[in-house]
């Protein structure tokens, strides 16, 4: 799978960050990184005080990374990152609506926490919610244990509390720079780690009809489908997904989560 080439509006997200460091633009390649053998299993701590005290009602989950659908072999995932943002969630949702396709939304925490009223919308809709950090570090796979668990930990909180108490069921690793800790980490916390299989490249701003054909000739690869609906204009997005939603039902898909 192709790499997030960095994208700068995150380095603005580092100042409303709690303890965050300076973000390394460089992107480092995605690979499904196997356990390796005896690797210690990190401990499940939210790493602000104010952290709700969910452990007793955590379930641990797999830490592979997940791409299946549980929709079965003609099952597709639709998952948008980045978000939540005023201008371009809310017409991800409609869309959505209009389409009978519950998705599942990355969410940055800074995000999240900025616009509670959208993480509760989308949650109303029936969508699902994924950790996809506090800063949206695509370089955090080279950085130390205890700043992988506050991306991961304090986003976790973040968004639990933008919910009004939803936790996320799932973990994408900002430009899928996952590592054995983080996967187990967030394992921990009952998030499945969320790879993708077809990536729209809508980050690029292609043109949607570059994007449509994108989708059209990789969902093939496997169900789970990345989109954005923050960090920049995704008009485009949205005029992609107008189109590729009623396709993919025409070709006999149905739409579902991936599997936890």
């Amino acid at each position: 799978m192709a790499k997030h080439k960095g994208r700068g509006w995150h380095s603005r997200l580092l100042g409303a960050a709690l303890g965050v460091t300076a973000v390394a633009a460089a992107a480092s390649v995605w690979t499904a990184q196997a356990d390796t053998a005896g690797a210690r299993q990190p401990q499940a701590r939210v790493s602000t005080p104010d952290a709700p005290h969910q452990d007793r009602n955590v379930t641990k989950v797999a830490a592979d990374i997940a791409h299946a659908s549980d929709r079965g072999a003609r099952g597709v995932n639709i998952t948008i990152d980045d978000g939540p943002d005023p201008v371009w969630t809310p017409q991800v949702l409609q869309l959505l609506k209009d389409n009978g396709v519950k998705a599942t939304f990355c969410m940055v925490g800074t995000q999240a926490q900025a616009h509670p009223d959208l993480v509760k919308e989308v949650v109303a809709a029936g969508h699902r919610l994924c950790d996809h950090t506090v800063s949206h570090d695509t370089a955090m796979d080279g950085k130390s244990e205890a700043y992988q668990s506050q991306q991961i930990l304090d986003a976790e909180r973040m968004i639990t509390k933008a919910s009004g108490g939803v936790r996320p069921q799932y973990y994408r690793a900002p430009g899928g720079a996952f590592t054995p800790y983080s996967r187990q980490l967030a394992a921990s916390r009952g998030m499945r780690p969320l790879g993708w299989n077809v990536d729209s490249k809508d980050f690029e701003r292609p043109g949607a009809d570059t994007m449509v054909a994108t989708v059209k000739r990789e969902i093939s690869n496997g169900p789970t489908v990345l989109f954005h609906d923050a960090g920049g204009d995704r008009s485009q997005t949205v005029a992609a997904l107008r189109e590729i939603l009623p396709w993919l039902r025409q070709q006999g898909y149905s739409f579902g989560f991936p599997v936890r």
